[in-house]
């Protein structure tokens, strides 16, 4: 009866393509983690730590523009811990992160490690959302074949 019972809840799970609860669990955990580096990071730019005002001014941008940085982030933030603006906070931090990719790009920052980590952020923020997330699933279904 169990196996029975499983295998039918696994294929209401493909039709509806609703994620399954180890799906929702794994995708909470990577949508938790992502969530806290990206706090930590607004935060430092609201308190405008030393090294952030210093970082920022490599980058060329005006230390006095770090608090603005942060709190931009931490609306992004908001949007996409809240259920219900789940998908606009992902599309929100996307164009933050757009604009990291940029920035790296036009100050010449090493590739791989340093210009691609906010693609890899990005990744990380829409995979945690696509598995926890039913409406995004519908929205960006992957296909086999």
């Amino acid at each position: 009866m169990t196996s029975t019972h499983s295998t039918l809840r696994s294929a209401s799970h493909r039709e509806t393509g609703a994620p399954s609860r180890p799906a929702r669990i794994a995708g909470a955990i990577v949508s938790g983690l992502v969530v806290l580096f990206l706090l930590w990071d607004s935060v430092i730019h609201i308190a405008n730590v030393t090294q952030v005002q210093e970082a920022m001014a490599e980058l060329g941008f005006d230390p006095s523009l770090n608090r603005v940085f942060g709190i931009v982030l931490l609306v992004c933030l908001i949007a996409y811990v809240l259920p219900p603006t789940a998908i606009l906070g992902a599309v929100l931090l996307t164009g933050y992160l757009g604009g990291a990719v940029a920035t790296n790009l036009l100050t010449e920052q090493p590739i791989v490690s340093t210009t691609l980590f906010p693609i890899y952020t990005g990744i990380l923020v829409w995979g945690g959302l696509w598995l926890r997330d039913t409406e995004v699933r519908r929205i960006m279904p992957l296909r086999r074949g």
